[in-house]
C-alpha cells in the first residue's frame, strides 16, 4: 500500500475532484482512504492521473534543432531527418539510447504512458538478417522504458518500407513480446504494440493492408497520421483523393485506429470520423511550430470524436514535455474554432489518449484504475495568484515539472528526480552515440 496524504485537490478523473487523501493498493487504486504501509505527504498539491503521450518518436529526441529542419516544408524536412537517420545508422543501440532519454525526459514532465511510433528502421538490403534487426529495436526501446519503469505502447510503423518487409517485422515483433490471446497488451500492462504506416503520403494501400492484417490477428490497436501539409498534397497528386478518402477505401476509418495531426480536415471528414468511432491526436508541439496548422480540436471533440494529446518528436517538436504542449493548445484553440478548457485538454492528455489507446485503465484515479499518478507542487512563485490549482497546472509555469511520478504504484520520480535511472549516464550515452 502507498498513501499519498493531504492533496489540496485529487483529479480523479473530468468530473470529479476532491482533497486528502489516495490510497494506492500496488498497481491500482484503492477504494479506502485508510490504509497501512508507505506514506508519502503531497500537502498542499495537485494530485492528478498519470499523463500518457498519444504520439511521440522517441528516435528523433538524437536529432532535435538540426539544421534545415526547422520552419521548412514538410517535404524538405522529410529527407533532412532521412539522411540524418543515415548517417547515424539505425540499430539497436541507436534506438536503445534515444528511447533511454525520451521515456526519461517523459517520466521528468509527467508523462508515465509513451506511444512511440518507430518509422525508421535499417536499410533490410544491408542485413542478412532484417527481420531480427527489427526485433532487436524493439526490444531496445522496450527494455529502455522498463528500466525506467514507463509503459510503453511500441508502434511498428512504416515509411517507404516494402508491405511484405513491414507485415514479416510486425509479425515477429507480436511473436516475441505477446501471448496469442494478449489482445495486444502484455499481462502486467507495462507494454502494448500496435502498428501504423506514417501515412499515404509516405506508404500505398499494399502496406496499409498487410499491417491491417497483422492487426487482426494478434489483436493490435492501428495508429497512422493523416491531413497534415504535405499528407493531403501529396494525396490530391498522387491519387488524386484527400489522404481519409483513403484510408477509408484502404480499411483504415474504424473503431481501432487513431489518427494524429488532423490539421487540414473538412466539417464532413470529422463527422465521418466520428461516425465510424475513430479516434486522434492532437500534437500541437509538432504542428504549430513547423507551420503545419492546427487541429480544430473543439469541434472534434463536439462531433463525439476522443482525442488524445501527444508531443510527436523531436526531430520537429525538440521537446518531449507533454504539459507544455496541452498549455500550447489552449493557447492556439481559439485560431481555429472556440477557446479549450484548462481542464478538457487535461482530459486529452490522460482519459482522451487512453481511449485511443483502448485501454480503460489509464488516463484516471477511480477505484481500480492503474496507479499512474503525478503529484505537483502549486505553491511556487509561479503559482502567486492563481485562483484555480487545476487550470493553474497549464496557464502558468510553463515547463513546469511534476514533485513526485508513479507508475502501477511504484514511485519513479521522486523529489524530481529520477528513482530508476541516471539523468547524466543516459545523457552520456546518447551523446557517445550520436556525436552530440
Amino acid at each position: 500500500m502507498l498513501t499519498l496524504r493531504g492533496a489540496r485537490r485529487i483529479l480523479v478523473d473530468r468530473q470529479t475532484e476532491r482533497d486528502g487523501d489516495l490510497v494506492l493498493d500496488g498497481p491500482v487504486v484503492a477504494a479506502s482512504t485508510e490504509a497501512p504501509g508507505e506514506q508519502l505527504d503531497v500537502s498542499g498539491c495537485v494530485v492528478t492521473p498519470g499523463l500518457i503521450n498519444a504520439h511521440h518518436h522517441l528516435l528523433q529526441t538524437g536529432f532535435r534543432t538540426l539544421p534545415a529542419t526547422r520552419g521548412v516544408p514538410m517535404r524538405d524536412w522529410l529527407p533532412a531527418m532521412a539522411a540524418a537517420y543515415a548517417a547515424a545508422g539505425i540499430d539497436a543501440s541507436l534506438t536503445g539510447a534515444t528511447a533511454a532519454a525520451g521515456v526519461a525526459e517523459s517520466l521528468l514532465s509527467g508523462v508515465t504512458t509513451v506511444a512511440d511510433h518507430q518509422l525508421n528502421w535499417p536499410d533490410p538490403a544491408r542485413s542478412p538478417h532484417p527481420v531480427d534487426d527489427t526485433v532487436a529495436i524493439a526490444r531496445s526501446v522496450a527494455d529502455a522504458a522498463a528500466e525506467l519503469g514507463a509503459r510503453l505502447v511500441f508502434v511498428r510503423g512504416s515509411a517507404r518500407d516494402a508491405p511484405e518487409a513491414a507485415e514479416a517485422s510486425a509479425r515477429a515483433i507480436a511473436e516475441h513480446f505477446l501471448t496469442p490471446d494478449a489482445g495486444g497488451v502484455r499481462a502486467d500492462g507495462m507494454l502494448q504494440l500496435a502498428v501504423g504506416p506514417a501515412g499515404v503520403h509516405s506508404d500505398g494501400e499494399d502496406t496499409f493492408r498487410a499491417l491491417g492484417a497483422v492487426a487482426r490477428e494478434y489483436g493490435l490497436r492501428r495508429r497512422t497520421q493523416a491531413n497534415e501539409q504535405v499528407d493531403t498534397q501529396i494525396a490530391l497528386e498522387r491519387y488524386g483523393r484527400r489522404p481519409l478518402d483513403l484510408l477509408e477505401e484502404w480499411g483504415w476509418i474504424a473503431p481501432d485506429v487513431t489518427i494524429a495531426h488532423l490539421c487540414d480536415v473538412t466539417d464532413a471528414e470529422i463527422d465521418r470520423l466520428a461516425a465510424a468511432g475513430v479516434t486522434a491526436t492532437h500534437a500541437p508541439g509538432c504542428d504549430v511550430p513547423m507551420g503545419w496548422g492546427i487541429a480544430p480540436v473543439a469541434r472534434m471533440r463536439d462531433a463525439g470524436i476522443r482525442v488524445g494529446l501527444g508531443t510527436s518528436g523531436g526531430g520537429s517538436n525538440d521537446a518531449g514535455h507533454l504539459l507544455a504542449d496541452a498549455r500550447l493548445a489552449l493557447q492556439v484553440s481559439a485560431l481555429v474554432g472556440e477557446q479549450l478548457d484548462a481542464r478538457d485538454v487535461l482530459e486529452m492528455a490522460t482519459a482522451g489518449a487512453a481511449a485511443g489507446l483502448g485501454r480503460p485503465e489509464l488516463g484516471h484515479l477511480r477505484t481500480g484504475a492503474a496507479a499512474d499518478v503525478c503529484v505537483w507542487d502549486v505553491d511556487t512563485v509561479a503559482d502567486a495568484g492563481v485562483a484555480d490549482p487545476v487550470a493553474g497546472l497549464l496557464w502558468t509555469a510553463p515547463g513546469r515539472r511534476p514533485r513526485h511520478v508513479i507508475v502501477a504504484g511504484r514511485v519513479v520520480v521522486r523529489d524530481y528526480r529520477l528513482v530508476q535511472g541516471d539523468e547524466r549516464e543516459i545523457v552520456e550515452r546518447l551523446r557517445t552515440r550520436v556525436g552530440r
